[in-house]
């Protein structure tokens, strides 16, 4: 932990950069496939460009320029996506304890995606207070210029990137759900963190084969951290009870 810590002296938003860039890996093959989207949807370049750097919500951005396209009523649009987002009321309250005091956060949340979440969940708690900022501004600005370039490209050349390497339009769908998978796989090492996730998998996959494709991650989410807590509230009662009973 201490030489977690003293690693960050110094420049700490080089070192958010350093931890972000395997993101890219995930990042900008996405992004790529939703520029290329977006123009098909009768998108303009730029449009496809401002609505990644404004919006940046992944799954959303897919899911409004899909809807926009096939005629769909605005207020529609704009509760799907909201909807989609609604993960982020439980971002908040756990990054919250490791975020110091300041009114440039309020800013800086715009790049809290998943993975970013998910890093810095991991990385802040190992960082002095005053390193913290620094430390998130570097990961969360190299993650959205990413994106945002990767829009960029898709629009401009993915249809021809996809004619040239046909295996490129089929692998990078896929590139967003390897990187959360290589985000979770470290979770894998205490009690609750294994069952909970292993459930949440299971569930996620029954719902699927079983034709509840829009159901299935909310649903499995929902009951994976339930079944977190419970597992979690078990293992910290028991010691207690064990004590209680050797006194």
């Amino acid at each position: 932990m201490n030489s977690a810590v003293n690693a960050f002296t110094g420049q700490p938003w080089r070192h958010g950069v350093r931890d972000a860039l395997p993101l890219l890996g995930g990042y900008i093959p996405v992004a790529i496939s939703f520029g290329l989207i977006a123009i098909q949807a009768g998108f303009s370049t730029w449009e496809a460009v401002v609505i990644s750097t404004v919006m940046y919500a992944g799954a959303s951005q897919f899911l409004f320029v899909a809807m926009f396209a096939s005629g769909a009523p605005l207020w529609l649009i704009i509760i799907m996506t909201l909807l989609i987002n609604a993960r982020h009321v439980v971002y908040g309250p756990n990054i919250a304890p490791w975020v110091p005091r300041g009114r440039s956060w309020p800013l800086l949340m715009h790049g809290l995606t998943d993975q970013v979440f998910a890093l810095a969940l991991v990385r802040l708690p190992q960082l002095e207070q005053h390193q913290r900022q620094g430390w998130f501004t570097g990961a969360m600005l190299i993650a959205w210029f990413s994106w945002i370039g990767g829009t960029a490209l898709g629009a401009v050349a993915g249809e021809e990137l996809t004619r040239r390497w046909p295996l490129l339009a089929e692998v990078m769908p896929f590139a967003l759900p390897a990187l959360f998978l290589l985000l979770i796989i470290p979770k894998f090492v205490s009690r609750p963190w294994i069952i909970s996730l292993s459930a949440t998998l299971a569930i996620a996959l029954l719902l699927k084969l079983n034709g509840l494709v829009n159901a299935a991650i909310p649903l499995a989410a929902g009951c994976g951290m339930l079944l977190y807590y419970a597992v979690d509230a078990g293992s910290k009662h028991r010691p207690a009870a064990r004590r209680s009973t050797d006194g």
